[in-house]
């Protein structure tokens, strides 16, 4: 299979796990160990520079656990969309006349 249909291939599996995507959040979850003040789960996360912090309830915090991982899925996905479309644009267009062609370091291919 030759290059770009392989990337389009994988593109839109790639597609297809983005509608798998739940819930996403932001931000952490912590866990208080038994017998330590405070409440035993909070979730936090930044709004405009500073960290806003939030006293949960334990089915809260499975939720916002499950959000936060879901959310660092999605970049992951995206990350890897982004790379496979500036290869994919590379190899559907041929490259234009320029003095010095663009390096892979340019379109973040490496």
């Amino acid at each position: 299979m030759s290059s770009l249909p392989r990337l389009e291939k994988r593109y839109e599996e790639l597609r297809a796990q983005l509608s798998e995507i739940g819930y996403v959040s932001q931000g952490s979850v912590y866990r208080r160990p038994p017998g330590q003040s405070g409440a035993s789960y909070t979730w936090s996360t930044k709004v405009k520079g500073k960290t806003v912090s939030l006293a949960l309830s334990e089915d809260q915090a499975d939720w916002f656990d499950q959000a936060i991982n879901e959310h660092r899925r999605l970049k992951k996905i995206l990350a890897e969309m982004y790379k496979l479309s500036r290869q994919i644009m590379r190899a559907r267009f041929p490259d234009t006349h320029r003095r010095k062609p663009f390096s892979k370091e340019v379109l973040r291919l490496i």
